[in-house]
């Protein structure tokens, strides 16, 4: 438990009934039980619309990270498009204070870098702030390239990375080297929060996984999540699972 900078999340009070989020299975989880963080990778994972993402928001937000991503350091607003979640949230800290820390959000990691490279514009007595995601501006970067270049480069341990779809801009090949650089960082007391929809970032070893779904949230063995099941099937059997989906007459 070292490492475990956020032990748990709750609601500290009721989401209204007439807003949107009341609706959500995660935060009806919430409004009756607490979701306790045990490793030092979470992953949260569940079909669309469960609240995955608004959870990992929330969270963000109310540990003071900027709500498009970044460090806690980052101001910049392009839309206020944020749900007011973190208002009615209680995070359980750790005994200690994380050294470092990261909100990446890849909808809106464009974002991101542009800020990186206006701020290093700007005059300043530093050194650019480029230099600590690698030394080249993330938009001369293909968008997988620049998330590897942020946890290659960016995240530098004892820190805590709250991620939310790591694996939208990334190859399986680039997939596994992520997980290379979080299990490097995992036991150099990181924590690692992450909301996903890859089978293959879940097999991360020694995770937690939350299934959220509408009847609330459980941690699930790995190989009894949806995810993973269904994408079994397509592997093992591709022309058979067309067959369903398709038709029969599927080529």
């Amino acid at each position: 438990m070292d490492g475990l900078y956020v032990r748990s999340v709750s609601l500290r009070e009721p989401v209204p009934g007439g807003d949107w989020l009341s609706a959500l299975p995660v935060v009806r989880y919430l409004a009756a039980h607490t979701l306790d963080f045990h490793r030092q990778v979470t992953f949260l994972v569940g079909e669309n619309g469960v609240g995955k993402s608004t959870l990992i928001e929330a969270l963000a937000v109310a540990l003071g990270f900027n709500p498009e991503g970044g460090t806690k350091n980052f101001n910049f607003s392009t839309e206020d498009s944020h749900s007011g979640l973190y208002r009615h949230m209680r995070v359980s800290r750790g005994p200690t204070q994380p050294r470092d820390g990261f909100f990446l959000r890849a909808e809106s990691f464009y974002n991101v870098a542009s800020n990186i490279d206006q701020l290093d514009r700007e005059p300043g007595f530093g050194p650019p702030i480029v230099d600590s995601y690698g030394g080249v501006s993330l938009h001369r970067q293909s968008h997988g390239e620049s998330f590897l270049a942020l946890a290659e480069h960016r995240f530098g341990g004892r820190g805590l990375y709250i991620l939310d779809e790591p694996e939208a801009a990334l190859s399986p090949m680039r997939l596994m080297r992520l997980m290379a650089r979080m299990k490097a960082l995992s036991e150099d007391r990181s924590q690692f929060i992450v909301s996903t929809h890859s089978p293959v970032l879940m097999a991360f070893p020694g995770a937690e996984v939350y299934e959220i779904t509408s009847e609330g949230i459980q941690s699930v063995p790995y190989r009894e999540t949806e995810h993973w099941q269904l994408t079994r099937r397509i592997l093992e059997n591709p022309e058979k699972m067309m067959g369903y989906l398709f038709g029969k007459d599927a080529d």
